[in-house]
């Protein structure tokens, strides 16, 4: 008896646990990226995130943004990369409702290396379009968007594993802030 309330306790706590930060895994054709979602922080970003995660849409989509140190307006940057749907399925992603802004200032998480957020114009306007931090960027936390409204970029999860890949796709081919071939995101599922 002692063993099954052990082992429903260690179960308990391992699922409690993990699901306080899901992870997710973003496999593309250059090798697997793995992160941590944070919805204690920001729990509308993150569940709008995993809704098109478990729906499939980032199935066959792409990183199509590339954004590197030269380009950056400071020099302790070093880029980032941007994906999601824009490429293969504008239309759809043109469709997709805006999710409320959750501002660096209410959630706390800034854009230091690895750090996953959602791009945008408008407050609420973003949607399934994310990119990547590749280096710390803390001028991302209240960068001024197209209307001056300086609430910077809205941050929910952090790459775990696979940075070397992250930053292989960063050196890829490009013109401009526009891969020349965007680079397959064959899916992204919940680990």
């Amino acid at each position: 008896m002692k063993n099954i309330l052990l082992a429903a306790v260690v179960i308990c706590l391992f699922s409690c646990s993990s699901n306080q930060h899901p992870r997710i895994l973003i496999s593309t054709n250059y090798g697997n990226i793995e992160a941590e979602l944070y919805p204690d922080k920001a729990p509308k970003t993150v569940a709008a995130f995993l809704s098109y995660v478990d729906s499939g849409l980032f199935k066959n989509s792409s990183f199509y943004r590339v954004l590197l140190e030269e380009s950056m307006a400071s020099n302790d940057n070093t880029g980032l990369i941007q994906g999601g749907i824009w490429q293969s399925n504008s239309k759809k992603a043109m469709a997709l409702p805006g999710i409320e802004h959750e501002s660096p200032r209410q959630t706390g998480l800034s854009h230091t290396n690895g750090t996953l957020s959602l791009a945008r114009s408008k407050p609420g306007t973003a949607n399934s379009e994310f990119f990547i931090c590749i280096g710390n960027q803390e001028g991302y936390d209240k960068s001024t968007g197209v209307d001056g409204d300086e609430l910077g970029y809205a941050a929910f999860g952090k790459v775990t594993s696979g940075m070397e890949i992250v930053r292989k796709i960063q050196e890829q081919p490009a013109n401009g802030q526009s891969f020349t071939n965007p680079i397959l995101i064959k899916n992204i599922e919940r680990l």
